[in-house]
């Protein structure tokens, strides 16, 4: 049994919209730790990595890479807070915050193990780079960037060039692309998977194609949710919402499936903005989520 360290990281910068700052704080207010002891794990809080503000930004902004220096600062601190949460006893779980704190994640995923899968979870692609991103929105490039693809100085983030390999990553319930991620992702070998194709061949069977593709031989899953793959009807509170995406019970399954398979070691939850939620509705969805994940069930 591992015990989940909980890491925080208020990161927005990566975003076009603010407030996903405020994610980690809405989960923890959502009864995060009671959740996770009541499954009976034991469970410890480390608070939240230090990110810089926007507000302290002295030198003007890339317009293709917004607000790159304090990103990489905080994905730097994101890897070396996960590396040594890593061990055979402990799993960390990280709650966003911007989908860009991923970068250091799968740094840090990179570094710690030989084969890692990573499940992808998301309304959007995260796969564009400086030459095709319209918004310079560094959190639209996270899974790029864990790829090898991208700017240089994201791509130093993951130390001896070691990247996740794109043929162990499964992106799933993705219905909003921009021209030129489409282009990459189809060129890069990533496993995709869209809202159409759970349409017309079900959840269930889209979920176990995907982790059949990608933890043959893996030494390690992560999965990365982010919570605009569920529709806004049921997650208003989301830094970038986009309609027609997971119901409900479709979010529970994809975290059932991936507590059943028994090959999830880390953890991440992104992108909850309280600005635009509903008395924190979907941040207590959040919770409920991870709790699925780590091993709830309804009966």
């Amino acid at each position: 049994m591992r015990a989940i360290q909980i890491l925080g990281v208020p990161i927005d910068l990566g975003a076009g919209r603010r407030g996903v700052d405020m994610g980690p704080s809405a989960i923890r207010y959502a009864q995060l730790a009671d959740e996770i002891r009541a499954l009976g794990l034991p469970c410890e809080d480390l608070g939240n990595i230090s990110v810089p503000l926007a507000e302290q930004s002295t030198t003007p902004d890339n317009p293709h890479l917004r607000y790159l220096p304090f990103v990489i600062e905080a994905a730097e601190r994101v890897r070396n807070s996960v590396i040594s949460v890593f061990s055979d006893d402990r799993m960390p779980l990280i709650l966003g915050g911007d989908h860009s704190l991923s970068i250091g994640t799968l740094a840090a995923l990179a570094q710690v193990f030989k084969n890692p899968a990573v499940l992808w979870v998301d309304a959007h692609g995260d796969f564009n780079t400086p030459q095709t991103t319209p918004s310079g929105n560094i959190h639209g490039m996270a899974l790029a960037v864990g790829t090898g693809r991208g700017a240089p100085p994201l791509l130093e983030i993951f130390r001896s060039e070691k990247f996740i390999s794109p043929s162990r990553v499964a992106l799933i319930g993705v219905r909003s692309l921009d021209p030129g991620e489409r282009v990459l992702l189809r060129e890069s070998g990533v496993h995709v998977f869209t809202m159409a194709d759970i349409d017309r061949r079900g959840l269930q069977r889209i979920l176990d194609e995907a982790l059949n593709k990608i933890s043959a031989e893996a030494d390690a899953l992560h999965v990365s949710f982010d919570m605009d793959v569920i529709d806004p009807d049921v997650a208003p509170g989301v830094g970038t919402p986009v309609s027609g995406g997971l119901s409900y019970r479709e979010a529970h399954l994809v975290m059932e499936t991936i507590s059943e398979s028994k090959l999830l070691r880390s953890l991440e939850v992104v992108e909850v903005n309280p600005i635009l939620d509903e008395h924190n509705r979907t941040a207590r969805l959040a919770v409920e989520l991870i709790a699925s994940a780590l091993g709830r069930r309804i009966f």
